[in-house]
Formats: structure tokens, sequence, C-alpha cells
């Protein structure tokens, strides 16, 4: 055999070799890639249920009523009967002016009465005369005219004694300084002694009423009309039963829930421009004035129950770039399936899904990261505590 035989020869052995080593390292590597474990991921069960639309809503109390106290007659205030920062009851005595005047001018006024009584009392004696003496031309026809005008004007002048009468006791009663509301007041302006105007602008004291108590929440307007879609649909079941809405409240200062549950009065018909939310007012008792004008308060408001729906670990729930929710589910063969979900809202750290799911359904909650669609898992259920997280 030549020696050109022979170099061809072995180049055909060695390309032999070589095409059997890549397919036994190409086999190798499918075997392997066939025989590596499922990914570990931890799962919750989800099962339909009917869940309370809480929405969680900052607000503001505002104080029921509020009345500034003014005087409306001129004079010395000569007493003052209330403790600053006491709670005073309706037509409570709180100052006294000066009465000395005003009774004068009562007295006038009944003095002025009397002489007017008595100008009538002649006045209609000397038109009845009149009437009887025209019978036989004993007087004028002008003398009987005059008679009855001067009767006439001496019953204006009673009706205008009376009327000063009237006004006189009026401006009496006003020199005691009464409280217009119920409710705790607060420091006084003035001390014994000071001179006070009718109506001027500086306030004696103010009255605020406590209990009950106010509460503004503002909404979305957009949320606010699916919900009320929602209702008129039959989707949502509405919350108000005869009483109204049921509003719980949470205190921003101590992250306490405030021991009454409040109702929600009316909501307003107009969306603020800049915000674009709506105001609701919810009134709650306030025996124990715990709550106080201006504090900053985050209210739970029931606005409806949704039927067949799943809540949802928040944590399991991701979003695409469109911003579509979707989540992991594990199907029978323990392999992963992605299934969109639509949301109505949040409650605590659940979503409440609506659309989406199946009774059942195991959905991933950790272990997210290492999985995809249709890869393989080893599922493990999650503990009680995180399957079913704290909502409010």
């Amino acid at each position: 055999m030549s020696v050109r035989s022979c170099l061809k020869a072995a180049g055909m052995v060695a390309m032999v070799i070589y095409v059997a080593g890549c397919d036994e390292q190409k086999g190798g590597g499918n075997t392997a890639a066939q025989q590596a474990p499922a990914t570990q991921v931890t799962f919750v069960e989800v099962q339909p249920q009917t869940v309370g639309l809480v929405a969680e809503l900052p607000g503001r109390t505002v104080a029921s009523r509020k009345a500034d106290v003014r005087p409306q007659v001129d004079g010395i205030i000569t007493e003052r009967n209330f403790t600053e920062g006491a709670t005073v009851k309706a037509g409570q005595q709180l100052y006294q002016i000066d009465q000395s005047v005003y009774l004068a001018n009562l007295d006038a006024a009944q003095a002025e009465l009397a002489r007017s009584r008595a100008t009538l009392d002649q006045a209609t004696k000397t038109r009845a005369r009149y009437d009887k003496l025209i019978k036989t031309q004993a007087v004028s026809e002008q003398a009987r005219d005059d008679a009855i005008a001067a009767e006439a004007q001496g019953k204006a002048s009673v009706a205008s004694a009376r009327a000063e009468i009237d006004k006189a006791r009026i401006n009496l009663q006003y020199t005691t300084v009464t409280a217009p509301i119920p409710g705790k007041i607060g420091a006084s302006s003035v001390t014994e002694g000071a001179l006070v105007t009718a109506n001027q602008e500086m306030t004696l004291a103010t009255i605020t009423q406590l209990d009950p108590i106010y509460v503004d929440v503002t909404q979305a307007g957009g949320r606010l009309m699916q919900i009320n879609q929602g209702i008129a649909s039959g989707r949502i079941k509405s919350a108000a039963d005869g009483d109204g809405v049921d509003v719980r409240l949470m205190l921003d200062s101590t992250g306490d829930e405030y021991g009454h549950i409040g109702k929600i009065q009316f909501a307003d018909v107009t969306v603020n421009e800049t915000t674009g939310t709506v105001r609701l007012r919810a009134v709650f008792d306030n025996p124990d004035q715990v709550l106080l004008p201006g504090m900053f308060v985050r209210a739970f408001v029931d606005q409806g129950q949704v039927e067949n729906a799943y809540l949802v670990p928040q944590r399991a729930v991701m979003r695409r770039p469109d911003g579509s929710a979707y989540v992991f589910t594990i199907k029978s063969d323990n392999t992963v399936e992605a299934k969109a979900l639509t949301i109505e809202q949040s409650k605590g750290s659940d979503w409440i899904v609506i659309k989406g799911l199946n009774p059942g359904d195991h959905i991933i909650v950790d272990g997210l990261q290492r999985v995809g669609p249709g890869a393989p898992v080893t599922p493990v259920a999650a503990k009680s505590d995180d399957a079913q997280p704290a909502s409010r």
C-alpha cells in the first residue's frame, strides 16, 4: 500500500472517531437536561368567595357645628359666667352686659304707650260724639272727618309704642349673652369691664360641637363611578343598609382604630377640578371627644360586595409592559402556566381578582424568578399565614 493510501485511510478513521465523539457528547447533554431537578416553588390554593369592597381613603375631621359668640347690643361687660374650655349647653348664660340703659329705654317705651293710649281714648270719644252730632248737623262734615283721622292716628301711635316696647324688651334680653349651640367653649376674648358693641368683628368666644363629629374624605371620581356602575349592573352588591354605608376610622396619629362605626351622610355632586376627587362626608358619634376638628384620619368605606371573587396575594401578581396583570399557576403535570387576570381593587395585602382564575388553582407565590411558562416545578404548599395574609 502506498503512503498516500495509508494517509487517506488514517484520515477517515480519525473523522469517524470525531463524529462518534460528538454524537456521544450531544446525547449525554440531552440526558443531563432531562434529568435536571425541577425548581421548588411555594403555592397557595384559591377558591371563589364573596369579598367586600373596602376603600381606604384619606380624611379629616370637621366640627358638626361651630358658633362665634358676638354681642348684639352695646354696653359694658359686667359678668362672665363660664369656665374657658368647659362644655356649655344651648341657652346657657355666658356674659352679662350692663342693663341700665336698656331698662330705661323699656320704661320710656311703656310711658309712651300709656300716653298714646290716653290720646287714642280721647280721640275715640270725640269721634263717637261727632257721629251723633252730625245727624242733627250740629257739627260740620270737616270736623267729623278730623275726629276720625285723629282716632286713626291715635291707633297708629299705640301700635308704634307697642313696637318700641317689644324692641326695648329684645334689647334688654340681648344684654344676657347665651350659648347658641351646645359644645365646648374656647377662650374668652374679653373680661369684665370691657366695652362691646353690637355685631362687632371680634368674637367674645367660640363654641364647637364635637358630638357628633364629621369626617370628610375624598375618593377619585372615576373609581366612584365604577362602583356605581357595578352596583347598577348587578356585578357589585350594594353595601348600603337602612341606615346608610358603614365607615370605620384609623387614627393617623396613633394607628389605632376608632371605637365607633360611622355612616356616610352625603357625597358631593361635583368633582374637584384640580384633584379629580369627590368629597364624601361621614358622621360619627364622639361621646368621649376623642376626635377633635382638624385631625387626619384614614377612613375605610364599605362600598359593596363582589361574589365569586378570588383573593390573590399581591406578591404573586406580575405585570406585563402594557400593565396587564398575570400569575403563574401550577398545572396537574407540575408545569408552570401563565394566566391573565382582571383585578377589581386591592384589599389589604391581596388583590381582588374577578376574572382569569378557576376554583382550586395553585398560584405560585415564591420562586417566581426561577421559573417560566412550561417549566417543571416541585410544588410546596405555603404555610397558613402565607396563604391567607391579613387583609383589612
